[in-house]
Parts: structure tokens; C-alpha cells; sequence
């Protein structure tokens, strides 16, 4: 594989070739971009998946919505539906996807939206009964037809931007200059315990004088079913099974996998069938089934109420938090006015 990744290089040359003309023509206005008079924030990043875009999302909901009325928009990958979509009680990760899914159950004080075209998804935003104030905009950082407020970049600790290589060669969606469109950078799925030279080694290889943060995941210490909830730590070493279909799952299986446990991995955005969950049913029999927030939103209704379980995560800053928010609550305020 890494073989034919080197042999696709000419055509990485092209893709390079062809993404930052399209940047240069957004760049000099031949292209146009559609700016909003409220407050847009777009979270993506220049690799193609696993930056942990969803706990960040997270993260400036929990921030945000306490003061103002929130909403994300999203293009609702791997959807069943199509057009603009605004989350309402029979939504579902069919009809929204599996991310603004999860915002919409997890967050009943937000909007929930979602729509490839990014302008048209912010006019029909704007056009409700009740407007947002702010408004999120989830993996849209190559979306140049929406010129955002203020960008958010995410690159992964082990999988950084400025180390990779444009598509296919590499898993850059466009070249690594695109970096310096971000307002700041968050290093995510650090080590809890980075050190600062750790940190500062990562910033001198980025290069750029924008803000740098470093977040990790946190993971929480219940897990959830729709019956119940149990202690993470009362059946970590019972056998179980635990089952991932996002990015990168290795911390998930890492935080959670005992010896006799069974370890089921499935693409990102899996839509599972009803072989793939007969054999899920069959190989868990009686243990219980342990899976990511994501996924149990697709699995729900299929699998057995006091069987399946997912396990909440978090980003957390490992330092400088109070700095990261202020930066953020700048920017709203002062575009609101209500600082």
C-alpha cells in the first residue's frame, strides 16, 4: 500500500496543482465567497479524517450555547436525504447523519442543520422563526464559497499536516499552505501528560505564528445505554465486546480492551446490515457490547436496550484552556456586541 501511495505521486502533483488554483481564484476574489454579519466558525482540517472534529464541536457548544443560541451545520456525510435539513423530533442518522445526529440528542437547547451547500444551509439558518446567533460549521474548512468569521484547524499529535502529503499520496486534502488561512491550530489526541518541550518542538515544526493549542482526549468514566448507565472501571476487565466504526479507533480499543474481550472495526460513517449485525448479535450473545457515541446512534434500534453501551469522550485542553475560550468569546462578542 505505501508502495502504490509513492507510485501515485504524479497525480498528487495534479491534485496539488488543481486544489491550489482553486484556492489562489477564492484568494484573489475571482471565485466568490459569501460572508455572513453574524458570528460563523468553521472546525476541519487539511487531512482527510480522525482530527477528532466532533469533540470540538463539542467542546464550543458546551461554551457557547449557555450565552447564545447556538447552531451547527454540517453536510450530513453518508446521509440518506438530501437538500437542507433542519433537526426536528423525527430525526434520526439516517435522515441527518451520524454526527449532527448525536449534537441533536445530546444538545436540545441548539440548532441542528444540516446541508452540503454551507450558504445555502446559513440563509435558510437565518430565515427561521428562531435565528441563531452563532453559527458552527462542522469539517468545512475546504468550503471557500463561505468565507467564516473565524477558523479552527485541526491536526492530529501522530498524523500532523506539515508531515503528510497531498491525496493519494499522502491524506492532505489540499496542500499544507492551506494551514495559513486558520485563525488557530489545535494539536489533537495529544498524551495527556505532553511535555512542554514535546509541545514546543510540534510548534517549531508547524512554523506558523498563529495561536497553537494541544487538547487529548478524555474519556468519561460512565458508559450509557438507553436502560442505563455502568462504571467504566467495574466492567473494563470483564469479556465484552467492543466495536468501532470511526477514523482512527486504536485509543478507543486501548482504553477499553481487556484480555478476553472480541474487537470488531468497521469504515468511518459505517451503515452496518443485517448480516453485519446478526454476527455483532451472535458473537456478544450475552455480554454486553461497548461502542463510541457515534456509532451506537446507528446501532440503537437494532441491537438489544440492556446490551449496548457507548462510552462518551471529550477534548480537553492540556493547558491554556482559559486562554482558548477567551480567544473564542472575543470573537463572538465582538461581533454580536455582547462581549
Amino acid at each position: 500500500m505505501i508502495l502504490l501511495r509513492k507510485l501515485l505521486f504524479p497525480f498528487a502533483i495534479l491534485y496539488g496543482f488543481v486544489t491550489s488554483l482553486r484556492n489562489y481564484l477564492y484568494d484573489k476574489g475571482i471565485l466568490k465567497s459569501y460572508s455572513f454579519t453574524i458570528p460563523v466558525i468553521a472546525v476541519g482540517n487539511l487531512s482527510v479524517g480522525g482530527t477528532g472534529k466532533t469533540p470540538q464541536i463539542e467542546y464550543l457548544i458546551r461554551l457557547l450555547s449557555p450565552k447564545y443560541q447556538v447552531a451547527t451545520l454540517s453536510r450530513g456525510y453518508k446521509r440518506k436525504s438530501e437538500g437542507f435539513i433542519l433537526a426536528a423530533a423525527n430525526a434520526n442518522a439516517e435522515i441527518l447523519g451520524d454526527e449532527p445526529f448525536q449534537y441533536f440528542q445530546k444538545f436540545p437547547q441548539i440548532q441542528v442543520a444540516v446541508d452540503a451547500n454551507r450558504r445555502n444551509g446559513i440563509t435558510q439558518l437565518l430565515n427561521q422563526k428562531v435565528k441563531p446567533e452563532i453559527i458552527l460549521l462542522d469539517d468545512a474548512y475546504q468550503h471557500r464559497k463561505v468565507k467564516a468569521g473565524f477558523y479552527i484547524l485541526l491536526t492530529a499529535y501522530d498524523d500532523l499536516f506539515c508531515d503528510d502529503y497531498l491525496l493519494p499520496t499522502g491524506n492532505l486534502r489540499e496542500s499544507r499552505n492551506g494551514a495559513q488561512r486558520a485563525n488557530m491550530i489545535i494539536v489533537t489526541k495529544c498524551p495527556p501528560n505532553i511535555t512542554e518541550l514535546a509541545q514546543e518542538n510540534v510548534k517549531q515544526k508547524i512554523g506558523l505564528t498563529m495561536p497553537i493549542f494541544f487538547s487529548c482526549i478524555d474519556y468519561d468514566d460512565t458508559m450509557y445505554s438507553q436502560n442505563g448507565s455502568l462504571d467504566v472501571q467495574s466492567v473494563k476487565n470483564e469479556p465484552k465486546i467492543v466495536l468501532a466504526g470511526i477514523a482512527k479507533p486504536k485509543p478507543f480499543f486501548e482504553y477499553l480492551q481487556a484480555e478476553n474481550d472480541e474487537i470488531m472495526t468497521f469504515p468511518d460513517h459505517h451503515h452496518f446490515s443485517e448480516s453485519e449485525i446478526l454476527n455483532i448479535k451472535n458473537k456478544a450473545n450475552d455480554k454486553i457490547i461497548v461502542t463510541t457515541e457515534k456509532d451506537f446512534v446507528r446501532l440503537e434500534a437494532e441491537i438489544l436496550k440492556a446490551q449496548l453501551y457507548y462510552l462518551p469522550i471529550k477534548s480537553k485542553f492540556v493547558k491554556h484552556s482559559e486562554t482558548f475560550d477567551q480567544i473564542i468569546l472575543n470573537y463572538v462578542g465582538t461581533c454580536t456586541g455582547n462581549r
